[in-house]
Formats: C-alpha cells, sequence, structure tokens
C-alpha cells in the first residue's frame, strides 16, 4: 500500500511497472540494460481514488494521459532500475497530491474607481489621437 496523503492510499495492483530501454549517452549499457521506469495507472478505474480527485488529477496530467484513462509516468534519469522505480513512483504520488488538494474558491471583486478612471481617460486620449489622425478634405 502507497500511502499518498493522511487519509488516502493506493494499493500496489493498481500499479502497472515496466522497465524499458533508456534512450541517450551510455555506451553499449544502454543497449543490454532496460533501466528506465514505465509507471501505469488507471485513473478511471481507480477502486481507492474519489471521484472529485480523479476529475482534478486528468486535468493536471494533461498529455500523459491516455483517451482510456490511463496515466503513464515515466521515470529514466537514474542509471538503476530501482531508482527509477522510486522515482517514478514519487512523480506519481505528488501527482495525486497535488490532484487531492481543495481548490480554493474564486471570490469576486470589483475593479477600484481609479483604475476605472484611469482606463476611460485611456480611451479619451486615444479617441482624440485617433481622430486628429484623420484627413481632413477641404473641397472649396
Amino acid at each position: 500500500m502507497i500511502r499518498v496523503t493522511n487519509d488516502l492510499a493506493i494499493q500496489e495492483d493498481e500499479i502497472q511497472i515496466n522497465f524499458i530501454r533508456s534512450s541517450g549517452p551510455g555506451g553499449q549499457n544502454v543497449n543490454k540494460v532496460s533501466s528506465a521506469v514505465q509507471l501505469r495507472f488507471n485513473v478511471i478505474e481507480s477502486p481507492t481514488l474519489p471521484a472529485d480527485i480523479q476529475e482534478r488529477l486528468v486535468n493536471l496530467a494533461g498529455n500523459r494521459i491516455t483517451d482510456e484513462g490511463i496515466l503513464i509516468i515515466e521515470a529514466r534519469q537514474y542509471r538503476t532500475q530501482e531508482q527509477n522505480r522510486k522515482a517514478a513512483l514519487e512523480k506519481l504520488v505528488k501527482l495525486i497530491q497535488e490532484a487531492a488538494k481543495e481548490p480554493s474558491v474564486r471570490r469576486e471583486t470589483k475593479p477600484p474607481l481609479r483604475a476605472k478612471e484611469r482606463r476611460l481617460e485611456n480611451k479619451r486620449q486615444r479617441s482624440e489621437i485617433k481622430r486628429l489622425r484623420k484627413n481632413i478634405i477641404d473641397f472649396e
């Protein structure tokens, strides 16, 4: 069981981890060892995540989530599978923690009176500049 917050934990069987070959420099070792980690977590069908957290997680994940609702996280910054596995799990936990935060309610505010006056004054000045640019044709 992976603890995300004080009252939220994910079962380990909900997470699928695959080891893949890492790209980039590293000599022959890159071609032989699968040290990169690809973590898959089905957000939509997760029994432990409440619906509101699922919705926020889908929005936060962006292009890391598939059309089927599977979140894919890749970790390849370390040279060992274990370090990359821990890094991928940490990324997942941080993402879910971010989604678990309740969004703050925005309170509407009125613009200050001085700001309104300043905006209208700028509009008047701009209007005057444009009015003076017009060609005056004298037909006399």
